[in-house]
């Protein structure tokens, strides 16, 4: 018998050259498998946010279990996010600013924890292989802490009360971290289900079709919702608040309002005209994206924000250009997400776009043109670039539909609206980048379109836009 020594312990051992060549086996098998396991990158590597977002697994579904308690404006919940490992995992991190954590498990099984900031970073128990399935549990509790954010100086971000006891979330692009645990980056798109609960008198709202409102027997109430497709965890949201609920069944998409008792009849006049924009935008570009869709009017809210099948208003803005922009952004912002947050003005160039193409087509209103001379100083800033300060300047608005009017006078008409389409198609429920909307417009149009898409994006001196295309219906 052939044998070989190995020292082990300072002692010469020998073992026979078959268990030697087993051993070497073995061991490199154990040294790759702890190779192969890393931790979950702490960030996406967005250009603007590269701490927003982790890798290393892929989130399917979050369900968020809330209770809120008005007296204090806390709450108390639980969030389980059942994800696949997209690598081997020894550790992995979510995104979640404040509150107090009481319980985090990995498959039901206690999980330890450090947190960072706004980094939870949990080593499981046992480690998880790639392609495997998990769950994680949090539960946590207290006054939600609200996200300072550069691209909104004139807010803070997250869960807010604003006038006459009402609650809604602001997220974009950061705040969602501050009420609910998550991989928080539009890269990681999944589908939720809310289970709120509030005391009696109030209704809570929030993403998808509400499923099940249960009296709990205890002076609280139990609202189910489920969005069923696909949504970056900006767009998520909960409602609460005393409203009356309006619906429209007369178009082509379920629309559901929820409205404070004292709205007024003008404004309630401007939402009637929401079915006629659906209508419009489906003829388009095609069909909604979504189950339903609905506004919700918030007394004391100052802005207006595009949540996933439920904008939220301000009573004072509810006007028919900003109900159809924040409508057109289901499309454009919402199913097709931007890949990362310089790519911004894929929403809002979008959405600004249809806006004032409506009000042409439908009121005889001059195009977005008009507005160059009295823009022009802001239009400075090339929307495909911007830092995270100009995220929500005019020119990402403006600057960027106008992109989308000087494509439309270099290709024509029908080729443009055909790019539109095929673009939205390509990525819907999914997310995109400028060079993937470039890329789309190149194999549609058949042309090369970067020294266009370079000077409307890109450079510091906006160009001449080309003599606007008529307005005609697509």
């Amino acid at each position: 018998m052939n044998v070989k020594p190995i020292l082990a312990s300072n002692c010469l051992v020998f073992l026979p050259s078959r268990l030697l060549t087993l051993l070497a086996i073995l061991t490199l098998s154990v040294s790759f498998s702890a190779v192969g396991q890393q931790p979950g990158a702490d960030g996406m590597g967005d250009a603007l946010y590269p701490q927003l977002g982790n890798g290393g697994y892929d989130v399917r579904h979050y369900t968020i279990g809330l209770n809120y308690e008005p007296e204090l404006n806390r709450i108390r919940a639980t969030t389980v996010i059942s994800a696949v490992a997209t690598h081997a995992l020894s550790r992995f991190n979510l995104d979640f600013y404040g509150l107090t954590i009481t319980l985090l498990s990995v498959n039901e099984v206690a999980a330890a924890l450090d947190r960072i900031g706004q980094e939870l970073i949990i080593s499981p128990a046992e480690s998880i292989a790639a392609g495997e399935p998990f769950s994680v549990t949090v539960k946590y509790s207290g006054i939600p802490a609200p996200v300072e954010d550069p691209a909104v100086p004139w807010t803070k971000l997250g869960w807010h009360e604003y006038a006459e006891g009402a609650i809604a979330t602001t997220n974009e692009p950061s705040g969602a971290m501050n009420w609910f645990p998550s991989n928080n980056h539009p890269l990681d798109k999944a589908t939720y289900t809310f289970r709120i609960t509030v005391p009696v008198g109030l209704t809570a709202a929030a993403n998808g079709v509400l499923t099940q409102t249960i009296d709990n027997g205890d002076d609280t109430s139990t609202y189910v919702w489920q969005m069923r497709d696909p949504m970056s965890s900006y767009l998520a949201t909960v409602v609460i608040g005393d409203f009356t609920v309006e619906r429209d069944d007369t178009g082509p998409v379920p629309i559901r309002n929820y409205l404070p008792r004292d709205l007024s009849d003008d404004a309630k006049e401007a939402l009637a005209k929401t079915q006629d924009m659906m209508a419009w935008m489906i003829d388009k570009i095609g069909p909604y994206p979504f189950e339903a869709y609905g506004v919700v009017v918030v007394p004391g809210f100052r802005s207006a924000l595009e949540n996933q099948t439920l904008s939220t208003f301000s009573p004072h803005m509810l006007l028919p250009s900003i109900i159809m922009h924040e409508l057109v952004h289901q499309w454009f912002g919402n199913s097709v997400s931007p890949a990362g947050w310089q790519d911004i003005w894929l929403n809002e160039g979008f959405a600004t776009y249809f806006e004032w193409l409506y009000a042409a087509e439908t009121t005889g209103s001059p195009g977005i043109e008009s507005l160059i001379p009295d823009l022009s100083p802001a239009l400075k800033q090339p929307p495909g670039s911007v830092e995270a300060d100009a995220l929500f300047g005019i020119s990402v608005y403006y600057r960027g539909a106008l992109t989308l009017s000087a494509l439309r006078a270099e290709v024509g008409d029908e080729v443009f609206f055909d790019i539109l389409r095929e673009y939205y198609q390509r990525y819907a429920y999914s997310v995109a980048s400028t060079a993937d909307f470039i890329a789309a417009a190149e194999d549609v149009s058949g042309r090369e379109l970067d020294a266009l898409f370079d000077a409307w994006l890109y450079s510091e001196e906006m160009p001449d836009l080309p003599q606007s295309p008529e307005h005609t219906t697509q």
